[in-house]
C-alpha cells in the first residue's frame, strides 16, 4: 500500500519550470518593446508617405514613395519575425506541457495497473478464506479496511486520467491553433516579399529613367491608368451565367466583404475556382437537352428518398422570379451524385433557400436571385464566413474554401486542391486590387 500511496503522490509533480518561466517572460518583454519601436516607425514613414502622396507627380516623388513603401514592408516583415518568435515560444511551452501531461497520464496508468492488480487479488480470496487467515477480528477489519480504501483510490485515479485526457485533448487544440497562427504569418511574410520585389523592380525602372524625362514619366502614368482601365474592363468569367466586368465584380466583393468581413479578394477567388470547375463539368437544363438533363432527373424530388426536395424548393424559387423551370442554367451531376447546382454560387436550392432571408436583408432586396451575379457574390460571401474566411489569412480561408468544396470530407488529401487553387487565385486577384488602388 505504501508502494501505491507514493505512486499517486508523485502524479502530479513537476520539474522545477520557474527559472525558464522567467526566461520566457524577460524575452516576452524584450520583443514586445522590439515591436513597439518598428511600429513607431511605420507610422513615421506613413506621415510621409501621406505627404507626399498629396504632391504632384513627379519621378522623384514616385521613387521617395517607393522607397518609403518599401521600407514600410520590411518593417512590417520584421514585426510578424517577431510575432513568429513569440509563437514559437507558445508553440515549445505547449509542446512541452503536453509531454508532461503524456507523463502524468503514463504514471497515473502505472498505479492503476497496481491498484487493479491488489483488488484482483482481495477478489479471488473468499470471505472464509479471509477470516480463518486473521488470528483476530482486528486483523479482519483491517484488511477490510484496505480494501475499500484501494476502491477509492481506484475511484480517484480514474477521475484523475479523465481529466489529464481532457487537458491532454484542449492542450492538443491550442497547439493545432498556434502552428495555424504561425502558418498564417509565414504566408504573409511571402506575400509581403513579392510585394517588396515588384516595388523595387519598379522603383529601379523610375530611377533609370533621367530627371528631365518627365515627359516620359507622364507616358508612364498613362501606361498604367490605360493597364488600371483594362483590368476593371476584363470579363470576370461567372460559372452558369455570362461574365461581368472585373470592375463590377469587385464592387460587388467590396460590398459583400463590408457586410460579412471576408476579404474581397478571396470572394472572387472561390467564383473563379467554380467557373474553372464549368469548364469541365458542363452544364444541364437548357432547351432541347433531353430528359435524363432537365431539373426534374438532375435534382432530388419528393420521393427521391434524399435528405433533400430540391425540386419543390427549385419550382418555387423559378416561380418567385417569373423564370421557367425548364430553361434556367443547373449544373449537371458530377462523380455519380445530384447535380441541379444553380447560378455562380453553385448553390443547390435548399441551399440558397436556407441563406434567402440574409440575402434579403444585407442586398436590401424582395426576392434573392441564384443568377444574378451581384446575389451570387454576396451569397458566397455569407456562407465562406460561416466556414470560417471572417477569421482571415491563409489556413482560415483556405479551410472554408475546402468546406465549400467538400463539405465533411474537406481534409482528405484528394480534394487538397481546391483549397491551393483557390489560394493561388485570391494571390492573383490581391495583387490586381492592389494595383487599383495605387492608380486610383
Amino acid at each position: 500500500m505504501m508502494l501505491i500511496a507514493g505512486v499517486i503522490a508523485t502524479i502530479f509533480v513537476f520539474a522545477n519550470t520557474t527559472s525558464a518561466e522567467t526566461a520566457l517572460e524577460k524575452r516576452e518583454r524584450e520583443l514586445r518593446a522590439e515591436l513597439k519601436v518598428l511600429e513607431e516607425q511605420q507610422a513615421e514613414i506613413q506621415k510621409g508617405l501621406d505627404v507626399q502622396k498629396a504632391q504632384s507627380a513627379t519621378i522623384q516623388r514616385d521613387v521617395n514613395i517607393l522607397g518609403d513603401q518599401i521600407y514600410s514592408a520590411e518593417l512590417g516583415i520584421q514585426k510578424k519575425n517577431i510575432e513568429i518568435q513569440k509563437l514559437s515560444q507558445t508553440i515549445d511551452l505547449k509542446k512541452n506541457t503536453i509531454t508532461e501531461l503524456n507523463e502524468k497520464m503514463e504514471r497515473s496508468r502505472e498505479a492503476l495497473a497496481n491498484l487493479i492488480k491488489q483488488a484482483n487479488e482481495i477478489d479471488k480470496t473468499s470471505l472464509p478464506e479471509i477470516i480463518l487467515a486473521r488470528k483476530n477480528l482486528t486483523d479482519f477489519f483491517a484488511e477490510i479496511d484496505s480494501y475499500n480504501n484501494i476502491q477509492k483510490q481506484l475511484e480517484n485515479l480514474f477521475d484523475q486520467i479523465r481529466e489529464i485526457k481532457t487537458e491532454t485533448q484542449t492542450e492538443a487544440e491550442r497547439l493545432a491553433e498556434k502552428q495555424n497562427e504561425e502558418l498564417d504569418v509565414k504566408k504573409e511574410i511571402e506575400q509581403e516579399k513579392r510585394v517588396i520585389a515588384v516595388k523595387k523592380s519598379e522603383k529601379d525602372n523610375l530611377l533609370g529613367l533621367s530627371k528631365q524625362a518627365e515627359v516620359t514619366y507622364e507616358s508612364i502614368i498613362a501606361k498604367k491608368q490605360a493597364e488600371a482601365s483594362r483590368i476593371r474592363a476584363a470579363l470576370f468569367q461567372l460559372r452558369d451565367t455570362d461574365g461581368i466586368p472585373f470592375g463590377e465584380a469587385l464592387e460587388y466583393a467590396n460590398k459583400a466583404s463590408k457586410a460579412t468581413g471576408v476579404r474581397a479578394a478571396f470572394i472572387l477567388a472561390i467564383l473563379t475556382q467554380e467557373s474553372d470547375l464549368g469548364k469541365n463539368v458542363g452544364t444541364c437544363n437548357l432547351a432541347g437537352q433531353p430528359e435524363e438533363k432537365l431539373w426534374t432527373s438532375i435534382m432530388p424530388g419528393p420521393t427521391d428518398g434524399s435528405w433533400r426536395d430540391d425540386q419543390t424548393i427549385f419550382k418555387r424559387i423559378t416561380k418567385d422570379l417569373g423564370l421557367d423551370p425548364a430553361n434556367v442554367p443547373l449544373s449537371c451531376p458530377w462523380q455519380g451524385g445530384w447535380g441541379g447546382a444553380m447560378g455562380p454560387s453553385q448553390f443547390i436550392p435548399a441551399t440558397w433557400q436556407s441563406y434567402e432571408s440574409r440575402l434579403a436583408s444585407a442586398l436590401n432586396v424582395g426576392t434573392p436571385d441564384p443568377w444574378n451575379p451581384e446575389h451570387a457574390i454576396m451569397a458566397t460571401a455569407l456562407y465562406v464566413k460561416d466556414l470560417g474566411a471572417g477569421a482571415g489569412g491563409y489556413t482560415a480561408e483556405r479551410t472554408a474554401a475546402l468546406k465549400y468544396y467538400a463539405g465533411s470530407n474537406w481534409n482528405l488529401p484528394q480534394n487538397s486542391f481546391y483549397g491551393n487553387s483557390v489560394v493561388n487565385h485570391a494571390t492573383g486577384i490581391q495583387t490586381q486590387i492592389d494595383f487599383l488602388k495605387e492608380v486610383d
